[in-house]
């Protein structure tokens, strides 16, 4: 990723419609899955610059890691310590370390390769029965600029996140569309992209609004965040997953 993109992350991470309703969401599912749990050990593989580990604190004790120091020191700014600089792909914990397993759009990036091998790293770090969370940007379709930007090597669509997750020992407790109810304008602004000429600069979506707009927009996340905690959405700008770890000879069905 741009290092111009990080900066750029923190600067409205804590406020942006789209991080506070993604962030909803997410909550809601581990809600669901941990009505009852604050003892977690947990992981946020590709922290970024920090944003969900304040409310991944909320289930438990939390570590981030990342392979960019630029983002560490950004997660270090908002004061969180327990940090380590490391690829998805090859992850400094001994295997059976953690209960949870987060990652938040980062699967997708060129950086990582085939996503498959990160997700058999999550695996091997997760206690037996452990969960992994994923979200994911959908559809190649909707390549933009931002994408250019951002380093996007695939986007996903439910199924194919399924095979990837069954190819590596999980089993699926939800997969779901996410960002549904805001697809239309933004299927919209990527038509009018490839109307720009060839020449334009790229640029990244993450960018400030005027708090109103924040608010406007964040409202309907926070209804898909209702919804999502007993249903799932048909189609959506991102793709959300959670999964258990499948052991082998268990008769643990997907």
């Amino acid at each position: 990723m741009d290092p111009s993109e990080y900066r750029a992350i923190y600067t409205v991470e804590d406020r942006h419609w789209w991080y506070a309703g993604m962030g909803r969401i997410s909550r809601a599912l581990l809600e669901t899955a941990y009505p009852d749990r604050r003892d977690l050990r947990i992981l946020d593989a590709g922290c970024g610059t920090g944003g969900a580990l304040g409310f991944l604190a909320q289930f438990g004790t939390v570590t981030g890691s990342d392979i960019s120091p630029l983002a560490l020191a950004y997660s270090r700014a908002r004061g969180h310590a327990a940090l380590s600089q490391a690829s998805v792909t090859a992850l400094p914990y001994a295997a059976a370390s953690f209960d949870l397993v987060t990652s938040f759009d980062v699967l997708y990036h060129r950086a990582v390769g085939d996503p498959c091998v990160a997700l058999g790293e999550f695996r091997r770090v997760l206690r037996p029965g452990g969960r992994v969370l994923l979200r994911l940007p959908a559809y190649d379709r909707l390549r933009g600029r931002h994408d250019a930007v951002v380093h996007t090597a695939r986007r996903f669509t439910t199924s194919a996140l399924a095979e990837s997750l069954r190819e590596t020992g999980f089993a699926i407790e939800r997969l779901s569309y996410a960002n549904t109810l805001l697809f239309p304008l933004a299927a919209a602004k990527r038509l009018l992209e490839r109307r720009a000429p060839a020449h334009a600069p790229a640029h990244s979506d993450v960018t400030p609004n005027p708090a109103w707009l924040d608010a406007v927009l964040s409202r309907p996340l926070a209804i898909e965040a209702v919804w999502l905690r007993r249903h799932d959405l048909p189609f959506g700008l991102s793709v959300v997953a959670l999964a258990r770890r499948r052991e082998q000879g268990l008769g643990i069905r997907d």
